[in-house]
């Protein structure tokens, strides 16, 4: 969102220095030279309130999907989950079990690429606190180690412009659904293809006049999982290197 702009509109020369000192307080940079390298501004918590503003009814509906391509330590995904969980509140709190699992799908609908290894660690973390806050959860709970898994498949480290993740893979993302009685549902798409998606649907197109059920097809479907069966996948991403080793 914001920040893919900012990166685009800074430099790498001493006339930038100077902007950055005028115009960007401390608070939203980590460095004057990963704004140098990288362009990486923060988003203000006031701004992202009022952009998230724009679209208040989709970012207080539990299901819809938000993509930030940019999302630095996670101030875009941590509000829109913040108003999401509230929606989570507002409609399942008599029901504990229903509550948890509206709430894991709140997580499972916001998605995040970030170019930087100690961004998307923290953002991760950031995300991964809030949901624990909000249903009191251990480490060792295994609705935290599901949730765990999950921001390993939607907080991707990568290249949101060139598509691709930080050793070079195409992105993939999950795309995740609630069945109901404790059951979800997974099915994998690439970005790169996804992203065609307005190509194919303009007006005399050769594929306009087919269903995009008929052009996207999902790059692999898993069977329905529980709560428990997601939190497997937390013993291979716990193992696997983080973001900050592997940079």
């Amino acid at each position: 969102m914001a920040r893919v702009a900012e990166r685009r509109s800074l430099g790498r020369n001493e006339h930038n220095e100077a902007t950055l000192e005028m115009h960007w307080p401390m608070n939203y940079v980590k460095s004057k030279q990963r704004v140098a390298d990288h362009g990486e501004v923060f988003t203000p918590t006031w701004m992202v309130e009022a952009m998230l503003d724009l679209v208040k009814g989709e970012t207080e509906r539990i299901d819809s999907r938000f993509l930030e391509p940019a999302c630095g330590s996670g101030n875009f995904l941590v509000q829109i989950l913040q108003r999401k969980l509230a929606a989570v509140e507002l409609k399942f709190r008599k029901s504990d079990f229903e509550k948890r699992h509206y709430a894991l799908l709140a997580l499972m609908c916001t998605y995040g690429i970030e170019l930087l290894a100690d961004n998307i660690a923290e953002c991760r973390s950031n995300m991964l606190e809030i949901l624990a806050d909000y249903l009191n959860l251990e480490e060792s709970d295994n609705q935290y180690q599901a949730a765990f898994y999950v921001l390993s498949q939607n907080l991707i480290h990568g290249d949101a412009l060139s598509m691709r993740t930080s050793d070079g893979q195409p992105i993939t993302f999950a795309e995740w659904g609630y069945l109901g009685k404790g059951k979800f549902q997974r099915r994998d798409f690439r970005l790169d293809i996804l992203t065609q998606a307005s190509a194919y649907s303009a007006e005399g197109d050769l594929f306009a006049n087919l269903g995009k059920h008929e052009i996207f097809m999902p790059t692999k479907t898993y069977p329905p999982m529980t709560v428990s069966e997601l939190a497997d996948g937390f013993i291979h991403v716990a193992l696997a290197p983080s973001p900050r080793e592997e940079a």
